[in-house]
């Protein structure tokens, strides 16, 4: 970036300055200036004023060109609920509904807000008001309503829709589907803070309609609540009966199994044992009875033989006493002992009867021994068989026991088998329970919603609110003016005060030349340079003695006798600021002359009225001419003009050369103060060229119209160094306005030292 040589009046020699730089003036830069901000606000009243009454008014309008909305509120106490089917025995609740009432949770309640207002329920409350006959919410009737707005809107989407293929396959929107879209955007439904209570809120133009919608979709979530409970009953009787119909099969088949692994594994039973225990069982009893038996046997046989080996004819033993045959052979023998007693007692051993007796008792006797063998015959048979009839009882056993062992075994097998057919039996028992429960509950359903206040037809419309929109315009108003402010000011690239100068450009400011007409008095009418002859004492005319001071003391070395004042840009008041300054310092008395250099505009001669007049400046450098006579002196204040009064612009370059520094030194030793009229550096090259001649040069710029980028860029265009720039003013500064420009200009206290002029 191009750096500028300038003279400090504060410093003995130049220093380099970037004009770009905006070194702050304090260290409160970190700080919000207040007094700026109120300054900006105070010089851009008019546009917050406007934009703010604006905003206002236009919601003033937009309110009264609203048509008045009512809402219609209805509030309903729900429950939520949760789906019960399963059986009491899987579920672990006995005789639970199958939709129970659920905990109070905010989820649920949320749940429930979705539900009323959900097409589901719409399409219930459209049905049962015949709400698609509605011309309100009718797609064809709304289509023949279109206005202009309307179909600029249609045909946007459809230029969208073509530069996008995707929306271009979408379905176009049903006459069913525009009706609930239509009736859902006017529906709200709401919590009521924290309770288990729902606002459902219905707006319409029509207050009666509002009410009837608001009841009616009450009216709809309530049977669509009950609706869905007898759905969920249809429902679980059917996946119940499925349940049982599998849970019967499963338990056939199981019962099934069992019987064949019984009858596989020979486990048939008897009440509570198989028969192979029971078998056993009475073998067990058989073998103590087969046992005793043969021992009872054995002992009468042993003891039967020990009495015989001792001597005994056998008619001690148990048996014989106890057999009727001997016992009868004995009552004979006893008889027939007497009667042989009775004979040899009578008739003597000889008498025949007497030998017969004898042989008849010895025959008995025999017969007798006889049946004693007989009976100890016996007791050995009969101990015989005891013993093989217990061997035989006791080997059927042991099979047996072997049959059991493998019985045994088989019924672990069994034992699941019937473990799982008891399961299935209980689970078949337990649904076919649970259907009986629903079965029965089906029918008496119940909503868990209750309608708490239905809603009544309002009297007075929820939109518009009028003192809302009124207060939000005001608000907006005052938000959009502050904006206003602050883009103009962002925007505003104009140079407004001493701070502006220094800060954004920085250079010295050198002062302001006031707008006449805000310094003027009423009723007074003069040109800008008469104003300065005529009131010498005007704020005006002291607005250029405060130029003259400030040039004078720019250069440490001295005040500069060769000043150029030039501007970025024509139009600056450039011409003006020359002329005022030169004929103040002539009034002062200090011999001053005024040169014009701008060939092309030629304004010392517009502004002055001076008659072209040969010879002029030109014509002095050219050579064809003195100075002498090419010289105007202005009566009113003595100031001698050197104009231009060539019409034709010459072809050579007459102020870079040798003859302009040497009519320069001339005009030093001449007068006091040389002012030039220097041509705008932007345009030209001549205001540059002319710049590098003087002892000092003066930029003026227009009060908040010059451009500070084109300001800038007429900087960088100096030489810097051979240019001395003494700093900046400020042209057609409006004294009013300017007070309004925050505090450290001096136009900000004009108000305070105004009636210091007179």
């Amino acid at each position: 970036m191009k750096e500028l040589t300038v003279v400090r009046p504060t410093a003995g020699s130049r220093e380099v300055l970037n004009p770009e730089s905006s070194a702050p003036l304090s260290d409160d830069s970190d700080r919000i200036d207040f007094s700026a901000l109120l300054s900006a606000v105070r010089r851009r009243m008019w546009l917050f004023s406007g934009i703010a009454v604006g905003v206002f008014l236009l919601a003033l309008g937009i309110t009264l060109l609203m048509t008045p909305v009512y809402t219609a509120t209805t509030r309903v106490a729900i429950n939520s609920q949760q789906m019960q089917v399963a059986p009491a025995s899987v579920s672990g609740t006995a005789n639970a509904p199958v939709l129970s009432s659920m905990p109070d949770i905010s989820s649920a309640i949320d749940t429930e807000v979705t539900v009323i207002g959900s097409r589901t329920v719409a399409e219930r409350v459209i049905q049962a008001l015949h709400l698609d006959q509605d011309p309100e919410f009718s797609m064809a009737d709304a289509n023949a309503r279109v206005g202009m707005l309307g179909k600029l809107k249609r045909a946007v989407r459809d230029v969208l829709a073509r530069l996008n293929p995707s929306a271009q396959s979408a379905q176009p929107e049903s006459a069913q589907d525009y009706t609930i879209d239509a009736v859902l955007a006017n529906l709200t439904v709401a919590r009521f803070n924290l309770t288990n209570s729902i606002d459902i809120s219905y707006a319409d133009t029509d207050p009666k309609k509002a009410a009837l919608i608001a009841n009616a979709f009450a009216d709809a979530y309530v049977s669509y609540q009950v609706d869905a409970k007898f759905e969920a009953s249809q429902q679980a009787n059917r996946f119940l009966q499925q349940r049982i119909d599998q849970m019967l099969a499963q338990f056939l088949a199981d019962s099934q199994r069992v019987q064949q692994y019984k009858i596989a594994h020979n486990l048939m039973s008897a009440g509570s044992t198989t028969l192979t225990e029971q078998e056993i069982a009475n073998y067990n009893q058989s073998v103590a009875e087969a046992k005793a038996q043969a021992a009872a046997d054995q002992a009468n046989l042993q003891t039967a033989r020990d009495q015989l080996a001792h001597g005994s004819n056998g008619e001690d033993v148990g048996e014989a006493l106890e057999s009727a045959v001997i016992s009868s052979l004995r009552a004979q023998r006893a008889t027939l002992s007497e009667h042989v007693a009775d004979l040899q007692g009578r008739y003597g051993d000889k008498y025949p009867e007497l030998a017969m007796a004898r042989r008849q008792l010895a025959d008995i006797d025999q017969q007798i021994q006889a049946e004693i063998n007989r009976v100890v015959s016996n007791l050995e048979a009969k101990a015989e068989v005891s013993r093989q009839r217990l061997a035989s009882i006791e080997g059927t056993l042991s099979s047996t026991r072997a049959t059991l062992v493998q019985n045994n075994q088989a019924e672990a097998g069994l034992d699941q088998l019937q473990q799982a057919a008891n399961s299935s039996q209980a689970l078949y028992q337990s649904y076919l329970d649970r259907l009986k429960e629903t079965s029965a509950q089906q029918g008496g359903e119940l909503p868990d919603a209750r309608v708490l206040s239905p809603a009544a037809i309002p009297t007075s419309p929820s939109q518009p609110i009028v003192m809302l929109n009124l207060a939000l315009g005001l608000v907006l108003g005052v938000g959009l003016g502050f904006v206003g402010i602050f883009v103009s000011e962002w925007v505003d690239s104009g140079l407004a005060t001493a701070e502006d100068v220094e800060r954004k450009l920085g250079q010295r400011y050198l002062g302001g030349i006031p707008l006449l007409a805000s310094v003027a008095r009423k009723g007074t009418s003069r040109s800008p340079l008469t104003a300065v002859v005529a009131e010498p004492h005007s704020a005006f005319a002291e607005s250029f003695r405060s130029l003259r001071a400030s040039v004078g003391s720019a250069l440490s070395s001295g005040p500069p006798v060769v000043v150029v004042v030039t501007s970025a840009l024509p139009r600056e008041g450039k011409t003006t600021a020359a002329i005022g300054l030169a004929r103040t310092t002539a009034l002062q008395g200090i011999p001053t002359v005024l040169l014009d250099c701008d060939i092309r505009r030629r304004g010392v001669n517009q502004i002055l009225a001076l008659r072209d007049q040969k010879p002029g400046l030109i014509e002095v450098l050219l050579g064809e001419a003195a100075l002498s006579d090419a010289i105007v002196v202005d009566e009113d204040t003595g100031l001698s003009i050197l104009a231009l009064n060539r019409t034709k612009e010459p072809s050579e370059d007459i102020f870079g050369g040798q003859a302009m520094v040497s009519l320069l030194d001339r005009l030093r030793g001449m007068f006091g103060l040389v002012v030039i009229d220097g041509a705008p550096l932007l345009p030209v090259a001549d205001g540059r060229i002319i710049s590098q001649k003087a002892d000092a040069v003066v930029l003026v710029a227009r009060w908040r119209k010059t451009d500070v980028g084109a300001v800038r860029a007429a900087l960088r265009l100096l030489p810097r160094d051979y240019v001395t720039l003494a700093g900046v003013a400020l042209t057609r500064v409006d004294m009013r306005k300017q007070a309004k420009f925050g505090h450290g200009d001096p136009g900000f206290y004009y108000q305070q030292y105004r009636g210091y002029y007179a």
